[in-house]
Formats: structure tokens, C-alpha cells, sequence
């Protein structure tokens, strides 16, 4: 206020305001909390995490993206370390904690250098020619891998499941995994593939064994026969895909008929049983024995469809129709008069079978299906859902390594590798950039002493053995978490697609840059604000230390 004037309100009252180095602080504080809340969970010898929502579900995990997901975070800066969790998930379908952890790091050298003086867009400059030189780094260390290489590609999915509770039983996943990859992946240029994940329908069902889960080269739908007197298995199957109603049409525009004598309500009723007879013909004409209908079925119609012997079912999702098409090589028919022997699809058996409670109907023996089928088995819901996430892991995985052709060794090996080079690079960059450098190679080091603290090892002495090591130009040397010291990750068969690490390293640097250059946080008077760490309800549901 001067000489008595008023004071002129530019933010409505009540707006909290955090300036300068003390906004950039909490938001590091926050981003280094979420880092913390995951950073247990790494490695093999990793723990799992219980937690609950406000219905009560429960979910025992040790995935990081799931973990995140789940938990019930408001602070602004934290969501962003979520955030890169999630693009992780979706490039890679791993590495979600590595990249959280190695965020929280990067924002936790950074605190150092602020305190010293050191400007946040210079720090910033720094983190991005460490990232690219990163990604060199990794370039110069990854070796080539082909579709036709089952037994890498098993190592691959056996890595990326060796730290979920499905550890135990990953040698029969990893079989499942590269199974179905493989079967779904499609040459788009000579020796390039392409895979989408979403053709592997995974279907969950608790009961029996974890070894009960099994591949299927064809699709389960979750429904069973229309009517009773219907076949409950048909060898052989010709399929016909049928996207419109086995119903009389309606008509489009409000019609009303008047029937004079009985004879006429006769005829009418006649003509909508000839109708439905007929499309009936046409299907047994084209040579099906199976239907797959999109849409309803008249009572009628299923009547004379179970009379001629043919095995229907209805109402079956627009996903796994088209599921059925790339795997039996059939074609999905909108129009029933113009359906012909060559859009039937084809497969060894089409039969009904019941698992736990429910009647489903398995279509296997597809030949070069470009579509596939995996059903888990566990004991209980919850142990199915952690099956169903680590095999999604070892899916996305397996998929990768195929479409970019190379792989890099893990156990932290690729992350000491990176942190030496980035030393010797460090001295040969000129100006205050050198020491964000530094403090990038010093963050890399945070997965190898996680993997070390994680599994009971002594970090310090883990981290000094590492340094020799690779020093030494043992560039695959990593943290042996079963019996302590190192191990040569190339022959312990420790190996994840090179894109897990360089999508880890860009998108962790990309968060920790857009934190850092943030210097006023405005939060507006609705409710209480977001909540800074420190205060009340800094990050919910993650209990006393937020």
C-alpha cells in the first residue's frame, strides 16, 4: 500500500501463491514423495504394495503404473510423475517404476545445484544433452535380435515378469507370451514387423491352476449357444460373421395394418416364418455350420437354425468379431442375402465348454491365425489380476523387442554403462552445463543401488564394484540380486528392449526439466487448493509421510 492508497487485488482472495526457489522445492519435495512411494517395488527381490480404495477394492501389485493409478494423488507436480508412468506403460508396456524412480532422482540432484546458484534452464540444458548422449550411450551397447530368436525373446519376457509375484510359473508366461507375439506380428517390409497387442484377447477366469493357462491359436467368446437343441461342438467349422439382425425388419416409418378376417392374420404371420426361413436357407446355402451374429436372433429363427444343426451364437462384441476374422479369415457380413462361401472363415473346432461358472465358446485350430487367445487361470481374483498384469508386461515387451530389432542387458548393467560415459562426456562440455551432466550420470546410478538396497546388498560397496567393473569395459555387468556382487547380465540372460530405456530416460528428463522450470505456483481459492507437501492432505490415500 502507498501513501495510504488502497491496495490493488490482482488474484481473488484466497489464492494461495509459492514464488521462487520455495515453489520449486515443494514441487521437487512432491515429486521426489511419489518417486518414494514406488521405489520399493523395484527389481526382483521388490515388494508388493496393498491398496485400497474408497469401495473397499483392494489391489496387490508391485506394477509402478498401476501403483500410481490407484493412488489418489492431488498435488500438481506429483501428476506429473504419473504421467510419465503412463506414457511408459503405453510405449513400452514396462520399466513404469524405472522411469518414476529416475525422475525423482534427477529432481533430487537438482535441489543441490539451486542451492548453489546454479539456474534451472542451465540445469535444464544440461539433463538434455545428458539424455541425448544417453541415448547414444544405449544405441552403441544394443545388439540385434530377430522374431526368429524364441529363446531371446523368452529371456526378454522372463525379465520383464522375474519381479512380479508371477516369477514363480514365468517360464511357462514367457512360452505363452512369445506365442502369441509371434502369431500376431505381421511383416509390413522385409525384416520389419509390425504387432498390436490388442489382437491377443486375454480372457481371465479364476479356478484351477496357474498352469492351466494356456495359448490358444483361434478366440474364446464368453457366450454360449442360442438354443438347446443346438450342437455343443461342430468339427470342421465354417464360419459365417453376420454384423445385422436375424429378425423380421421393422419398418423405418410408423406403419399400421388392418386385418379384416382371420385368414389374412394367417397369411401375415406365414410370411414372417417364410422371412426368417429364408435367411436361415441362405445361411445353409453358403455351406456355414457356425454363426457369429453381432445382433439379436429371433426365437423363430433360432429354432430353425437348431433344426438344421448349426451351432449360433449371438450378440458377440464388435472387438471379438473382428477378433474372429483375422483369426479364421472370414469376413464380417452386413448384408445376409449376399453372403457366399468364400466369406466363411475356417477352424478345426468350435465347441462349448464350461470354465468355472460360466459356458464359453472356444473356436481353436484357426490355420496362421492373425488373431489369438490366451486364457489365466489362478486361484483367486487376485492373483488372476496380477497374472493379467504381468503377462501384459511380457506381451508389450516381447512386441517391442520384435518391432525395433534390438535389446540391451538389464540388472542396471545399461544404467552404469550410461553413468560412466556421461562422466568422461561431462569434461568435454565447456560452461556450468558439465555439472548437471554429472549429476544426470549420478542419477543413473539410483536403479543399480535401488536394485542393491531392495535386495538387502550394501549400495555403496554394489555402486564402487559396478564402477570398476565397467571401468574395465565389462559393459554388461550388473547387480546380481539372488547371491550378491555382480553378474554378467549378457549370460544371466537379463535382457529388456532397448525402447524401455530410452523411453525411461526421455520422458523421466522431460518431467524433471518442466518441474524445474517452474518458479510460481498459483493455485486458485476452489476448495482448499492443491495441497503443497508439508500441509494437510499433500498426497491422498499414501498414509503419514505425504
Amino acid at each position: 500500500m502507498l501513501g495510504g492508497q488502497t491496495p490493488i487485488l490482482i488474484l481473488k482472495e484466497g489464492t494461495r501463491r509459492e514464488k521462487g526457489k520455495g515453489a520449486q522445492f515443494n514441487n521437487i519435495a512432491a515429486a521426489k514423495a511419489v518417486a518414494d512411494a514406488v521405489r520399493s517395488t523395484l527389481g526382483p527381490r521388490g515388494m508388493d504394495k496393498m491398496l485400497v480404495d474408497s469401495m473397499g477394492d483392494v489391489v496387490i501389485t508391485n506394477d509402478g503404473v498401476t501403483i500410481l493409478k490407484e493412488i489418489d494423488i492431488e498435488h500438481p507436480a506429483a501428476k506429473m510423475l504419473v504421467e510419465v508412468a503412463k506414457t511408459q506403460d503405453e510405449e513400452c508396456g514396462d520399466g513404469t517404476t524405472t522411469a518414476v524412480i529416475l525422475a525423482g532422482e534427477l529432481l533430487k540432484k537438482s535441489e543441490g545445484m539451486i542451492e548453489s546458484n546454479i539456474h534451472p534452464t542451465i540445469i535444464a540444458g544440461g539433463f538434455r544433452l545428458a539424455a541425448n548422449k544417453a541415448r547414444e550411450v544405449l544405441d552403441k551397447i544394443a545388439q540385434k535380435v530377430s522374431i526368429k530368436d524364441r529363446k531371446t525373446l523368452h529371456n526378454i519376457a522372463t525379465t520383464a515378469m522375474i519381479s512380479k509375484s508371477a516369477a514363480t510359473h514365468r517360464d511357462l508366461l514367457a512360452d505363452v507370451a512369445v506365442d502369441a507375439v509371434t502369431s500376431v506380428a505381421e511383416e509390413h517390409s522385409k525384416g520389419k514387423y509390425r504387432v498390436d497387442t490388442d489382437d491377443i484377447q486375454v480372457i481371465k477366469k479364476q479356478g484351477g491352476s496357474v498352469t492351466d493357462t494356456e495359448m490358444i491359436h483361434g478366440i474364446i467368446i464368453d457366450k454360449e449357444v442360442v438354443h438347446t437343441g443346438m450342437p455343443k461342438s461342430v468339427k470342421n467349422a465354417r464360419i459365417a460373421l453376420i454384423d445385422s439382425a436375424l429378425e423380421v425388419k421393422k419398418t423405418e416409418v410408423d406403419a399400421k395394418i388392418e386385418i379384416t378376417d382371420p385368414s389374412q392374420l394367417n397369411a401375415f404371420l406365414q410370411e414372417e416364418e417364410n422371412m426368417l426361413k429364408g435367411m436361415v436357407q441362405t445361411i445353409k446355402k453358403s455351406g456355414a455350420n457356425v454363426v457369429f451374429c453381432q445382433k439379436g436372433i429371433d426365437d423363430l429363427a433360432q429354432h430353425f437354425l437348431a433344426k438344421e444343426g448349426i451351432y449360433v451364437v449371438r450378440r458377440v462384441k464388435k472387438s471379438d468379431m473382428e477378433k474372429l476374422s483375422k483369426s479364421t479369415g472370414g469376413t464380417i457380413i452386413t448384408k445376409l442375402d449376399e453372403l457366399v462361401k468364400g466369406d466363411l472363415g475356417a477352424a478345426k473346432s468350435v465347441r462349448q465348454e464350461k470354465i468355472g461358472d460360466d459356458d464359453m465358446t472356444f473356436v481353436t485350430g484357426c490355420k496362421s491365425p492373425k488373431a489369438v487367445s490366451i486364457l489365466i487361470r489362478g486361484g483367486t481374483e487376485h492373483v488372476v489380476d496380477e497374472l493379467d498384469r504381468s503377462l501384459e508386461d511380457a506381451l508389450s515387451v516381447v512386441a517391442v523387442a520384435i518391432e525395433d530389432g534390438r535389446i540391451v542387458t538389464g540388472g542396471g548393467s545399461a544404467a552404469s554403462e550410461i553413468a560412466l560415459r556421461l562422466r568422461e562426456y561431462a569434461s568435454s562440455v565447456g560452461g556450468r552445463e558439465q555439472i548437471a551432466i554429472d549429476a544426470f550420470a549420478e542419477a543413473m546410478e539410483v536403479i543399480p543401488r535401488t536394485l542393491a538396497e531392495n535386495a538387502g546388498l550394501d549400495p555403496i560397496d554394489t555402486l564402487i564394484d559396478l564402477r570398476k567393473a565397467h571401468k574395465k569395459g565389462k559393459k554388461h555387468a550388473g547387480v546380481n540380486v539372488v547371491s550378491g556382487g555382480l553378474l554378467d547380465m549378457k549370460r544371466g540372460n537379463v535382457l529388456e528392449p532397448i525402447r524401455v530405456g530410452t523411453q525411461a530416460i526421455e520422458s523421466a528428463t522431460d518431467a524433471a526439466v518442466m518441474v524445474l522450470r517452474i518458479d510460481d505456483v498459483i493455485a486458485s481459492k476452489g476448495g482448499e487448493g492443491p495441497p503443497m507437501p508439508g500441509g494437510p492432505g499433500g498426497m491422498g490415500g499414501m498414509g503419514e509421510d505425504f
